[in-house]
């Protein structure tokens, strides 16, 4: 693979993953946010996949078999699972509106460029190119986190921001040790699996799965 098409697929790849933030945000709908989510993980797994290529790295082959097993198959199953029993199938009482939310998504985008510009002309590779989109979701994830007020939105913005921070890893070492990334991927599935039942008994108790009753929940 020569250089120039390694850098435009690995833009490509990484411009999905950040769209895929971005239309998470968007989105009202909790099947379609799922599903964004599993679109963003395979951008995630074929950045893996690109940097093993191009750098002959079977772990980082391993990497993305493991990334389209958790974040494309195992866990978007298990949050449409949640969503199926949900009593409501959109998000209905959003903090901020749509309007707002996109423009926080993109002034928040000019804002990881901006910090990372330093470090992009220090490295001068095509990963340290890419490396302000891993930034830009990790914000973006963040502000979803405090913005959205739906339980399975929170675990979709939980698992965006964790994306975003594998992104970011992947693209600063050039590959990931196995080892530490089958341990997150380990706890992160964990994570995921509590917040279903979670989920779960907020669904049987109050009807609904808004934040509003954890306070509740915990009495």
């Amino acid at each position: 693979m020569s250089l120039d098409v390694y850098r435009q697929l690995l833009d490509l790849a990484v411009g999905v993953a950040l769209i895929a933030a971005v239309a998470a945000l968007w989105r009202r709908s909790l099947r379609a946010i799922v599903r964004i989510l599993a679109v963003q993980g395979a951008a995630i797994a074929a950045v893996a996949f690109l940097v093993g290529s191009y750098h002959s790295e079977a772990a980082a082959f391993a990497v993305a078999v493991l990334f389209v097993a958790l974040k494309v198959l195992i866990i978007p199953a298990v949050l449409l699972r949640v969503v199926r029993d949900a009593p409501e199938q959109r998000e209905t009482q959003p903090l901020v509106n749509v309007s707002t939310t996109l423009l926080a998504a993109a002034a928040l985008t000019v804002v990881a460029f901006a910090a990372t510009r330093g470090l992009v002309r220090l490295i001068g590779s095509p990963e340290a190119d890419a490396i302000p989109f891993g930034f830009a979701i990790v914000l973006i994830a963040f502000f979803g986190l405090v913005s959205r007020r739906n339980a399975v939105v929170q675990i979709v913005g939980f698992l965006s921001l964790e994306n975003g921070i594998a992104l970011v890893a992947l693209l600063a070492s050039a590959g990931i040790s196995l080892t530490i990334e089958l341990g997150a991927a380990l706890d992160l599935l964990l994570a995921v699996l509590v917040l279903q039942v979670l989920t779960s008994r907020m669904r049987a108790k109050y009807g609904g799965l808004e934040l509003d009753h954890l306070n509740e929940l915990a009495d």
